[in-house]
């Protein structure tokens, strides 16, 4: 019997079949952005969970984010998005053949660790905004990433630096730098928002998942 799903967001197509895809918010929490983006998601044919990584708790503005990334627990972090996947593998059954992991900001930086602690199961990763461990030798994803021009956040030394060690690592990698976009570029409900941007980010993401989860038919 299927066991009950964590705290978090599901999003299935109406057959309730698809490809497997772990979403991971940013600092802000779990909140409708993130869960619109599953829905996008699973309106592409593919099953989504977000874990609720902080709990019930969201913020609405930059100062209530930093006091929410702060208080979280690392390794309890990361025991949630393990469980998510985990939960995400269960469900896909017979026919799993690894799940994608897609990570915003805050989130991005668990995307990444899981592909490095979780080798086996993790096909794909998506990061927007947001770099993490730099030591990817015994990863067996792809990865895509998705980076603003003016990020007062995530510096270009630093998106070098994580392209760089994806590369080291002989892991297939696509970077992409937006011109004239700031972090969360990508999300509707920031200031930051870039549409043509956002557009441009969506069809590459979808394309790639797409693309990975034909290579595994």
């Amino acid at each position: 019997m299927p066991r009950t799903a964590p705290a978090g967001h599901l999003a299935a197509p109406p057959t309730g079949k698809g490809s497997p895809i772990l979403v991971l918010h940013a600092w802000w929490g779990l909140n409708n952005t993130m869960k619109n983006f599953c829905t996008r998601l699973a309106d592409s044919g593919f099953v989504v969970f977000a874990p609720d990584i902080f709990h019930g708790k969201i913020a609405d503005n930059i100062a209530d984010a930093e006091t929410l990334a702060r208080a979280h627990d690392g390794k309890q972090a990361q025991a949630d998005v393990a469980d998510a996947a985990k939960f995400l593998i269960e469900r896909a059954g017979e026919a799993n053949r690894g799940i994608a992991v897609v990570g915003f900001s805050f989130g991005a930086y668990y995307a990444l660790d899981l592909s490095v602690s979780d080798p086996k199961n993790i096909r794909s990763v998506v990061v927007f905004y947001g770099t993490g461990p730099t030591d990817f030798n015994g990863s067996k994803a792809a990865y895509l990433g998705h980076f603003a021009e003016n990020d007062e956040f995530e510096p270009p030394s630093e998106v070098d630096k994580l392209e760089a060690a994806v590369q080291g690592a002989g892991r297939p990698v696509e970077f992409h730098r937006y011109p004239a976009t700031e972090h969360w570029f990508f999300e509707p409900d920031r200031p930051q928002f870039n549409k043509a941007a956002a557009d441009l980010a969506w069809d590459r993401t979808l394309a790639f998942l797409k693309r990975q989860a034909d290579a595994d038919d």
